[in-house]
């Protein structure tokens, strides 16, 4: 499972505030936590006014490079703006995203073709998120047959088929399951992603629906998690499924993380 770390965006109160006061220290070490207990890319999304978004990118970039060793995950929903500071980024890591809204492949695809950049694409277009399997299915294969165009292969494309609230979609999972087997038994090294906390919007316990979305998801076939690797609960049950699912030899991962405190319940200093 690829783990995307979500915490650097602008749309999170804390994040906000770093970013309008330009405090680098508390960036810098929130990439550096992220990738400490397991990030594989560290996500950075700016969250500001549109006339800012390009230099506070730039600025989140330049500190999370210089902070740790991993790629970026450059997100922005405007592709515009990805272009703009595409050029940044030292080395290839995921765009975040193309979809079927306006000219976003039409800008992203030809930015890293011929690169070893990869791409997640959201099953939505100009008429929003669809509630049915079918048209999702329709718009993932869109996309990876816009991508081919490119010679962008699907093992570079990380689908996302979006999954809905389940207080207001009692088949968001089903679905979401649905989208990613029908579409991996068409493409069949096409990668999967999501973020963890759509599902549980509205919700009591939402830590609970979490977790379960994330489990019976990597068992379906989940690639990849957009989530909070310093979430300890969240982590432990990632860690916990990829042991069950017998990806982790002799548990050696799962008995690491617990013996450096990453999941567990919190160690007293004594």
């Amino acid at each position: 499972m690829i783990i995307i770390g979500e915490k650097i965006n602008g749309t999170i109160p804390s994040v906000k505030q770093a970013i309008t006061e330009r405090n680098e220290q508390f960036i810098r070490d929130l990439a550096v936590r992220q990738v400490e207990a397991g990030a594989d890319y560290v996500d950075v999304c700016a969250g500001t006014a549109p006339e800012v978004e390009v230099e506070t990118l730039k600025w989140l970039m330049d500190i999370v490079q210089d902070a740790v060793d991993k790629p970026l995950c450059i997100d922005s929903p405007n592709p515009k703006t990805i272009e703009q500071v595409f050029e940044y980024a030292r080395r290839p890591g995921i765009i975040n995203s193309v979809s079927e809204e306006g000219d976003k492949c039409e800008v992203i695809y030809p930015l890293i073709q011929g690169t070893e950049w990869q791409v997640i694409a959201l099953t939505c277009d100009n008429n929003g998120i669809p509630s049915d399997v079918q048209t999702r299915v329709e718009i993932a294969k869109t996309l990876v047959e816009k991508a081919q165009k490119y010679d962008i292969a699907p093992e570079r494309i990380y689908i996302d088929p979006l999954v809905m609230a389940l207080s207001a979609d009692n088949k968001s999972l089903l679905n979401f399951v649905e989208t990613l087997t029908t579409v991996k038994k068409m493409y069949p090294t096409v990668k999967f992603t999501s973020g963890l906390s759509n599902i549980s919007f509205g919700m009591p316990l939402r830590r609970v629906v979490n977790q379960a979305f994330l489990t019976i998801a990597f068992f379906a076939g989940m690639d990849s998690a957009i989530m909070d690797p310093c979430n300890r609960e969240m982590l432990a049950t990632l860690l916990a499924t990829r042991a069950l699912l017998g990806q982790d030899r002799y548990c050696r991962n799962y008995y690491n993380a617990y013996r450096k405190n990453k999941i567990g319940p919190v160690k007293e200093e004594k």
